[in-house]
């Protein structure tokens, strides 16, 4: 879990936020719930963020993955689209999650891929669908971001957005 990751950005959100002085592949790499998790975003721009989760690890007493740990990546996938849909300019909180648990999983790797719904000046709305390794989907969620301005001395936007 502490292995280097590498996240796809579109070059010119990457370069939005190096202007800045944000090295944004960082943001996904350590400290937060996501990556204790194992949580790794593959790919991610406002259009499409793309993630995978270990199932080990992630369980609930019975050995299937837990509705917690699916929740976990929705949330953390739909907030970094969110962020990146609101720009340098706004921090992207999450204040509704909905997850619907369709199949349980006992091992190998979940994918979550996040599409917006909407995308405003003041919120942003996802929906998150996670699937196991043979393309079954496993769970449909929906994130809903409050897209609110930075102010000043509230530090880096992007830092506050993964953490849902």
């Amino acid at each position: 879990m502490g292995e280097q990751q590498y996240v796809k950005f579109p070059q010119e959100v990457l370069d939005e936020y190096a202007a800045l002085g944000i090295d944004l592949p960082a943001l996904f790499s350590a400290g937060h719930l996501g990556t204790r998790m194992g949580v790794q975003v593959l790919e991610a721009s406002a259009d499409r963020v793309v993630g995978t989760m270990p199932v080990e690890g992630n369980t609930q007493p019975y050995g299937l993955l837990h509705g917690g740990a699916s929740a976990v990546l929705a949330e953390t996938l739909g907030s970094v689209g969110s962020m990146l849909h609101g720009g340098t300019s706004k921090i992207a909180v999450g204040v509704d999650l909905n997850c619907t648990h369709h199949r349980g999983v006992r091992s190998g790797l979940v994918t979550g891929v996040a599409t917006p719904l909407h995308r405003g000046r003041s919120t942003a709305t996802y929906e998150i669908i996670i699937s196991d390794e043979e393309g079954r989907r496993v769970c449909s969620a929906r994130l809903t971001c409050m897209l609110r301005d930075v102010n000043p001395g509230e530090g880096n936007p992007a830092g506050s957005a993964a953490a849902g």
